[in-house]
């Protein structure tokens, strides 16, 4: 998912460029790459994944009971402009928002997801889920971008932002009276493709309007099919939804720990006109043959010849498991991780937040991960925490609740350029380019 979202930043600063810009104005220098703050986690170039990386660090932190140093979790909290949205990251955070900044459906929600869990901020969330609702395709889905065509990835994202905020995704209904789940559905592969492709996930359909199988909206469409975001209890994992907020999320009987059934073509089944469970449990069927293979999921890493291990994925597809109560299909590719992903998660708050969720998931102990403490681990990556060994779920100690940014210009411009325009320029490099963000 990483690298397509990198892509539509890109993609977006392309476009604002060659709208503000004279048209014989020279290209300007690059600039250098910005300092990561104290405050933020990691020490690569936070340019396309600032807000993402820092949101997937604290959520892993709560999860287990590690208390975050305040100054990261306002941190997070003041990237958001004033319309609600958040951007992959702003240098400058006392800046107020415009039109040429370019907030997106994907870092507003994996944000409200982490804000939603530490606690103390309910004027963003409430803000945030405000804007991300505003910004609704008809068909009821997110693109990346406001205005863009809807994907399964920033679909599944939002529906997880909904969740932690206490919304009902199949509830959060567009002009055209449409769910999240009915676009997913549109998203989804039928019976109309070759049988090993039948109820996988397409990213969007190609310039054809033909829908490919891939496996990170795969994972992304199993975890928003449960009506889940990343935290996944481990409670969910044995068929329990904690609190019931997974399975009354999206009405779907899979996500009460049902079984996963390969898609049922024997009526001509070909249309997307399935229920949410019937496809839910088709995709988890898809993933869990996906995984029977080698243990892990693979995608075409930039510059490979062959497709390349991907952890990243894999670790969500151990959400995407788990929250669907097939903890017995979570095992293999956990152990793979255990054995496989050291030298990726080095360093990689995003990486060591998502194997912190997955094990944490599944009822392991994070502290114990083949022989690492990834809690440890993640906590040096980032400002030392007020505390480390606190009961799950506990508040951040000193946490501000505040309105952070003061500029509502960001989504108004994305309307005005239109789905197309933006369509053109993302889906050339979107399923190619699939993962920088989780392996940065």
């Amino acid at each position: 998912m990483d690298v397509r979202r990198a892509t539509a930043v890109l993609a977006a600063t392309a476009v604002l460029a060659g709208l503000t810009a004279p048209a014989a104005a020279a290209a300007p220098a690059a600039a250098p790459s910005p300092k990561p703050a104290a405050a933020l986690y990691g020490e690569k170039d936070p340019t396309y994944d600032g807000v993402w990386r820092q949101s997937t660090a604290l959520l892993a932190q709560h999860t287990v009971g590690v208390t975050p140093a305040p100054a990261a979790v306002d941190w997070l909290a003041g990237q958001q402009c004033a319309s609600g949205a958040f951007a992959a990251y702003r240098a400058d955070p006392a800046a107020a928002c415009d039109a040429k900044t370019p907030v997106d459906s994907n870092a507003t929600a994996v944000a409200v997801q982490a804000l939603a869990a530490l606690g103390g901020h309910r004027a963003e969330v409430r803000k945030a889920t405000g804007w991300l609702t505003s910004v609704q395709n008809e068909d009821g889905g997110w693109g990346y971008l406001p205005g863009g065509p809807s994907d399964t990835n920033s679909t599944a994202v939002v529906v997880g932002a909904l969740v932690a905020a206490g919304e009902r995704p199949e509830k959060t209904l567009s002009a055209e009276k449409r769910s999240p789940y009915d676009a997913l559905a549109g998203l989804q592969v039928g019976c109309d493709a070759p049988a090993g492709e039948r109820g996988a996930y397409a990213y969007q359909p190609d310039e054809k309007g033909t829908l490919r199988a891939n496996a990170d909206a795969t994972v992304a469409g199993v975890l928003a099919g449960h009506g889940s975001g990343f935290a996944v209890a481990p409670e969910d994992a044995s068929g329990n939804a904690s609190g019931d907020a997974s399975g009354d999320a999206s009405g779907n009987a899979a996500s009460a720990g049902g079984g996963a059934e390969p898609l049922d073509c024997s009526g001509g089944n070909a249309t997307g006109d399935r229920a949410p469970e019937e496809a839910t449990s088709a995709a988890t069927a898809h993933l869990i043959r996906l995984l029977a293979e080698d243990g892990h999921l693979t995608s075409a890493a930039p510059g490979a010849d062959k497709p390349v291990p991907d952890h990243a994925n894999t670790a969500e597809a151990v959400l995407a498991l788990t929250a669907g109560g097939q903890r017995k299909a979570a095992e293999a590719p956990l152990a793979w991780l255990e054995k496989n992903s050291a030298e990726w998660a080095k360093g990689n708050p995003a990486g060591l937040g998502m194997l912190v969720l997955a094990t944490h998931a599944t009822g392991g102990d994070p502290r114990s991960f083949g022989g690492t403490d990834l809690v440890a681990d993640l906590n040096a990556t980032g400002p030392e925490p007020a505390a480390t060994d606190g009961a799950a779920g506990a508040e951040p100690a000193g946490a501000t609740a505040r309105e952070a940014g003061d500029g509502s210009g960001g989504a108004e411009l994305w309307w005005l350029l239109g789905g197309g325009v933006l369509a053109g320029l993302l889906a050339g490099g979107a399923l190619m380019l699939s993962g920088l963000r989780k392996r940065s």
